[in-house]
């Protein structure tokens, strides 16, 4: 005989025990949504104040906006490439006019480019090109403006106070990039507007001395070394647009830039540097070394938000513009050149 399924039956008790489980499973998930909802809110109330802090929600703040927005990579590129016209501008003009014999000039760029060490400023060779002269004076230059302008904050007239606000982000960058990108962008909104003539000729006097002097480089800015200075000033410029620059980010993860130039004589890395002139022994695979510098170029500085990243991540964005040795016979003063050029 067939008997018919039974139904499940359950009793009141584990009833009403399932239905209370799932009323507290329910109401958990609830809170746990309420919660997470709260921590949205308090993220966009954080990000509308830093945008604030930044400058971001301001169409006209600073002189690092283009069109209202954050400078991006592409951006720098195109400013960088400006002043390394002006730069390039600067020795091409006082070489096809050297107030002083060419030898002597590069005798000066090279005491300046290798800090007054006289184990490297030899052998010397008898004539200097113009080619050679102009490319070391675009390195000194560019070692100045690296080291002397972006590698700095330039806020103030005083170069004791510059140094010690260096300083302070440095730290308080080491600690939280975020609060450091609000403390760069916020103190840069109070900067100096241009760059004074004192700074200029600290800057000079600081990094190039020798050519300075050589040069007699004063205050007039239409002689053929004082056209310096306005490359200085645009130089300036530029590291406003780099250091005031709202975070591309959101204000998640700060980035900063530095400038960097390969040392003269130095193995060339083709991540970090770039030739403007072709070099055959590069392309024939041999080893070849920076003649000179011409213009920096530029890392992105980042660490993770809240600092949790132990090191900080460079990103070059700008790679160095480099002539090799070999197309600068004569120039390297630190492994003679042996193949007669490129």
């Amino acid at each position: 005989m067939h008997t018919p399924p039974q139904p499940d039956v359950v009793s009141g008790d584990q009833y009403r025990y399932a239905l209370t489980n799932f009323r507290i499973a329910h109401e958990k998930v609830e809170e746990q949504r309420l919660q997470l909802l709260e921590q949205e809110n308090q993220v966009a109330l954080l990000r509308a104040r830093i945008a604030l802090l930044e400058g971001t929600n301001q169409p006209h703040f600073g002189v690092s906006k283009l069109n209202g927005n954050s400078v991006d990579d592409f951006s720098i590129k195109n400013a960088a490439s400006g002043l390394e016209r002006q730069i390039n501008r600067w020795a091409a003009d006082l070489v096809r006019a050297p107030p002083v014999p060419l030898n002597v000039i590069r005798q000066a760029a090279l005491t300046d480019v290798f800090d007054d060490n006289p184990g490297e400023l030899e052998p010397q060779t008898p004539n200097a090109t113009g080619i050679q002269v102009q490319s070391l004076l675009r390195h000194a230059v560019s070692k100045t403006i690296a080291e002397g302008i972006i590698n700095s904050l330039i806020i103030t007239d005083s170069p004791e106070a510059n140094i010690q606000l260096t300083r302070i982000h440095e730290h308080i960058f080491s600690r939280d990039p975020t609060v450091a990108a609000v403390w760069r962008r916020q103190t840069f909104s109070a900067a100096v507007e241009t760059c004074s003539l004192e700074m200029s000729h600290f800057f000079l006097s600081e990094h190039m001395p020798n050519l300075t002097q050589l040069l007699c480089i004063g205050n007039d800015k239409t002689t053929l070394s004082g056209a310096v200075i306005p490359v200085l000033e645009a130089a300036y410029e530029f590291s406003r647009m780099l250091h005031s620059a709202p975070s591309s980010s959101g204000g998640m993860v700060d980035a900063f830039y530095r400038a960097f130039v390969p040392d003269v004589g130095s193995v060339m890395n083709p991540r970090q540097i770039e030739l403007v002139k072709r070099c055959h022994k590069t392309e024939r695979g041999e080893p070849d070394r920076v003649g000179a510098a011409v213009f920096p170029g530029l890392v992105k500085v980042t660490r993770g938000a809240g600092g949790q990243a132990p090191d900080d991540v460079h990103t070059v964005v700008r790679r160095a513009q480099v002539i090799c040795e070999c197309a600068l016979i004569g120039v390297s003063q630190v492994t003679p050149n042996t193949h007669g050029g490129c």
